[in-house]
């Protein structure tokens, strides 16, 4: 009878559960904490690194595309005479082209290098393609009978255009090796995947702000001041050729991308390109 009671005793009173014992859950508790502790300062210092490395890419990009060129006034252009949705289209293409060409030089410097007579005939390409825009937009200014500025008559898609015309054209190598050189020798960039990225999408995002204030400035500009399109064609058709006689001089005196690519010190061609992401 006492062992059958004991039994009883036993089924009816059932065995705590880990979770429920204040003593599991105090340590469970303070092992969490300890990890958090640990944790969270490496977390928080990554963070901030790939922010100031975000917004350092996106203020670089911004005003260094804030200058006239090609690419800029060909958005403008289209802007005005399609509408903002293809120019947009055409600024996004750019803008894949031109990370596509940072994250090369971040990791593959010394094969860019090898490649001096692919940039050379992309060089002389795209001096081509702006004396083409430039005359298209002189006969255009002129009032010529059907003329028409070549990237206004293309028909392709604005977001393959702006990607081609970037693509073919180096011009953005000189002044990405520059500025990534120095952010890594003050280590603001750092050899890592998360660094790597934020750098990155912070290009894009400038480029593309820079764009839009030539996009919709341009716009706002033109109807504010009600210029008539034979004046803009003018002005257009103006910086394209300057850009193409700057373009030749650079090609000419060895100024170019490919002599820049050749001057770049081996010490930041090795940080550059030995980084596995």
């Amino acid at each position: 009878m006492a062992s059958d009671s004991v039994n009883e005793t036993a089924v009816l009173e059932p065995k705590q559960h880990p979770s429920t014992n204040p003593a599991f859950n105090g340590g469970l508790k303070a092992s969490l904490q300890d990890r958090l502790k640990s944790v969270l300062p490496v977390l928080t210092s990554s963070m901030k690194s790939i922010f100031r490395v975000f917004y350092t890419g996106m203020s670089i990009s911004f005003f260094g595309s804030m200058v006239i060129g090609t690419i800029s006034v060909s958005a403008m252009q289209i802007a005005i005479t399609e509408g903002t949705r293809p120019a947009i289209n055409f600024s996004l293409g750019s803008i894949v082209a031109e990370v596509i060409y940072v994250r090369l030089l971040l990791v593959a410097l010394t094969w860019l290098r090898k490649q001096e007579r692919i940039f050379k005939i992309m060089e002389w390409v795209a001096v081509l393609i702006v004396v083409i825009l430039a005359i298209g937009s002189f006969k255009a200014a002129l009032g010529h009978h059907g003329a028409k500025n070549v990237l206004l008559s293309h028909t392709m898609h604005r977001f393959f255009l702006g990607f081609t015309m970037r693509s073919i054209s180096p011009a953005a190598i000189p002044f990405w090796l520059g500025w990534s050189s120095v952010l890594y020798s003050k280590g603001v960039l750092q050899q890592k995947r998360g660094s790597y990225n934020g750098y990155l999408l912070g290009i894009g995002l400038g480029t593309f702000l820079a764009h839009c204030v030539f996009i919709f400035g341009g716009k706002l500009a033109v109807e504010k001041l009600d210029a008539g399109q034979d004046l803009i064609n003018l002005v257009i058709g103006c910086v394209f050729a300057v850009t193409a006689v700057i373009q030749i001089y650079k090609i000419l005196t060895k100024k170019d991308a490919v002599e820049v690519l050749h001057e770049q010190p081996d010490e930041d061609q090795e940080n550059a390109q030995t980084t596995k992401t």
